[in-house]
């Protein structure tokens, strides 16, 4: 089997959630690869929103007229979620296992012992949901990712197409304080814990994620800027 590891992109939440939903349209179509990840970060404070989220407080529409956050929908499921100064994986199945906890768990193997080798054991949360939530981070369901004190650290959702398996998360790194406890008002969470940048713990995540299937040949590969140009054109 093929996985392919592609380069790190600092692309507006637009173009990210586009790539994220075009390279789960190629995975229909493609025998390929097996597995496609990708790291990214987004430029500029934004705010994405679940496929199904209905619930749009009019302050964040206040916010987005203001330019204070920018706001883009998700092509996956779950609430709200912040992306500031964090990182965020994007992660392919290709015939994933087609029970969704089994898939879950799988597909969350790799960033819990990258996390335990930089000295954070994560697990999975165990709260339900709460209906009418507008903030991811609220709760830490089985979906998620908390430490030792129940801080919710990685909070991931799902799009399933034929068979095929989109999974792509936040990883929370000391978001803005104030426009957190401006968008949610609640308070922000608790500082990262570990004194690594975003760059440190990717490295230990792709490190995590080659070991954790062995049996997967691995490739770096770019994302060819042709692709890049046409799936970004107006």
């Amino acid at each position: 089997m093929k996985g392919i590891l592609f380069n790190h992109l600092k692309l507006d939440g637009h173009k990210q959630m586009a790539l994220d939903q075009y390279l789960l349209d190629q995975s229909l179509i493609t025998a390929n690869s097996s597995i496609t990840v990708r790291f990214y970060s987004w430029e500029g404070n934004w705010l994405s929103i679940g496929k199904n989220q209905k619930m749009i407080p009019s302050k964040w529409k206040h916010f987005l007229e203001e330019k204070k956050i920018n706001i883009v929908r998700r092509p996956t499921g779950g609430d709200a979620v912040l992306h500031s100064n964090g990182l965020t994986y994007s992660l392919i199945w290709k015939e994933a296992p087609p029970k969704r906890k089994t898939a879950y768990l799988q597909a969350s193997q790799w960033l819990i012992k990258g996390f335990k080798d930089m000295g954070l054991p994560l697990k999975f949360g165990q709260q339900k949901p709460i209906k009418g939530s507008t903030n991811c981070f609220t709760t830490a369901t089985s979906a998620d990712l908390v430490d030792f004190n129940g801080c919710k650290r990685i909070g991931s959702a799902q799009l399933w197409k034929k068979g095929n398996l989109l999974q792509h998360g936040e990883i929370l790194i000391n978001p803005s304080k104030d426009l957190w406890e401006d968008l949610f008002s609640t308070d922000p969470p608790t500082d990262f814990p570990l004194d690594l940048s975003s760059k440190e713990i990717e490295k230990f995540l792709i490190k995590s994620l080659f070991s954790s299937w062995p049996e997967i040949n691995w490739d770096k590969c770019l994302l060819p800027k042709n692709e890049l140009e046409k799936l970004f054109k107006p």
